[in-house]
């Protein structure tokens, strides 16, 4: 087949390891070619180019506007403009290759037209990888009202784009369950599972004492790794409340990797009272952050409870990646928490009390370490058998 990809998921090979190029290698390990619009905001001052990898597979590096960590004006001009500035580039870019299918995820959800147009031009399949339910998601954090025009606009978005879609592959049970409940029109045959999967890496052993030393991490604690986005989603608020619960504890320690919109709240906090169990990394490089990863023993995961949309965050993999048991603290609405609990490599808490999910960490500190690497082979296992993009491929319907 003749694939193409469209995201606004910036990167120049599909070398690169993400739950997107990963799914991409698959299938051309299986003989497909991929072609891929990879949009380049304005602000890293990059022209529009197209890379190959000398396979026929190539990138289309897309200049756009500003749409991520800018202001509302301009992210919401660059959405609105998006498909028009991708539909001239298929034009322009991509007019020799007849596509058979469409990938295409959100965020954003503005690539109906998009989709519309190749359908239209190439008689193609269009395969809906639902990644984020907008504008849901926002009326859920109180970022705008269900009444207010710009839903509307949104919202009717939104349905376009479930409606030109030929299958939509959601992330778990529970988002398919959420969209045939809440969008009438789709029928059940069109809505399935299609989660987050990644190619799973070959872990050489590792000297974990070691690494601590590297990383100046306490050797007698239990270290937790948070690894991702600081904003709006992951109610930054509720995590400082959270670290600050903890503060005075000497058997468990903290270590928060990323960055977003709230990132500021936790440097803040952690310049203004200098916490002893607690380490802030705004980023690093991959190959750095994966090794950081190993010198840790539980991944951590934090929504803010106010979601009524189940989501699903993609750092889950990278925590099975490396066999390491999970701590979610999120809404009653997501299964993740179900997932990481009934499967056996996991611990879940609804994140609305610092002292509720603090007895968490209490018991987690209290497991014998044996104990805690039998649920890392685990949550391996598990990734392996549910998430790897080979297996997750298999069972697509494209």
């Amino acid at each position: 087949m003749n694939i193409l990809f469209v995201s606004l998921l910036k990167f120049k090979t599909l070398e690169e390891r993400n739950i997107y190029t990963d799914l991409l290698r698959e299938f051309v390990r299986n003989g497909h070619r991929v072609d891929v619009i990879s949009p380049t905001e304005r602000k890293y001052g990059e022209k529009t180019q197209i890379l190959t990898d000398g396979k026929n597979n190539r990138i289309l590096c897309l200049r756009i506007g500003n749409i991520q960590q800018c202001n509302i004006i301009e992210k919401g001009i660059t959405t609105i403009s998006l498909e028009h500035q991708l539909i001239r580039g298929v034009k322009k870019y991509f007019y020799d290759v007849k596509y058979d299918l469409v990938l295409y995820t959100t965020p954003p959800i503005t690539f109906g037209k998009v989709v519309e147009y190749i359908k239209k031009r190439d008689g193609a399949r269009s395969y809906l990888l639902l990644k984020d339910i907008f504008p849901q998601n926002a009326v859920d954090l109180n970022m705008m009202s269900k009444k207010s025009p710009i839903y509307k606009y949104f919202r009717k978005k939104e349905i376009a784009l479930y409606k030109g879609a030929d299958v939509i592959g959601c992330m778990s049970e529970a988002n398919v369950d959420y969209i045939l409940r809440n969008n009438n029109f789709l029928s059940g045959d069109k809505v399935c599972v299609c989660p987050n999967a990644i190619e799973p890496q070959d872990i050489e052993l590792y000297d974990k004492a070691n690494l601590r030393k590297k990383y100046n991490l306490p050797e007698n604690a239990r270290v937790f790794m948070y690894g991702g986005n600081l904003g709006k989603p992951q109610d930054v608020d509720f995590i400082i409340r959270l670290l600050k619960y903890n503060s005075d504890k000497t058997d468990r320690f903290f270590l928060i990797c990323g960055g977003g919109t709230d990132a500021w709240k936790l440097e803040e906090y952690i310049t203004k009272e200098q916490p002893q169990n607690i380490r802030y990394v705004p980023y690093l490089p991959k190959a750095e952050y994966d090794e950081m990863l190993k010198a840790c023993d539980v991944g951590m995961i934090v929504l803010d409870h106010r979601f009524t949309i189940p989501n699903f965050p993609s750092r889950l993999l990278s925590y099975l990646d490396y066999a390491m048991p999970v701590v979610a603290f999120t809404d009653v609405n997501t299964d993740i928490g179900n997932i990481v609990v009934e499967n056996g490599f996991g611990w879940w808490a609804e994140s609305n009390s610092e002292e509720i999910c603090s007895s968490v960490f209490d018991k987690i500190c209290a497991i014998p370490e044996p104990e805690l690497l039998t649920m890392g082979s685990i949550a391996r296992k598990y990734l392996e058998e549910k998430y790897s993009v080979k297996n997750v491929m298999k069972d697509m319907k494209v």
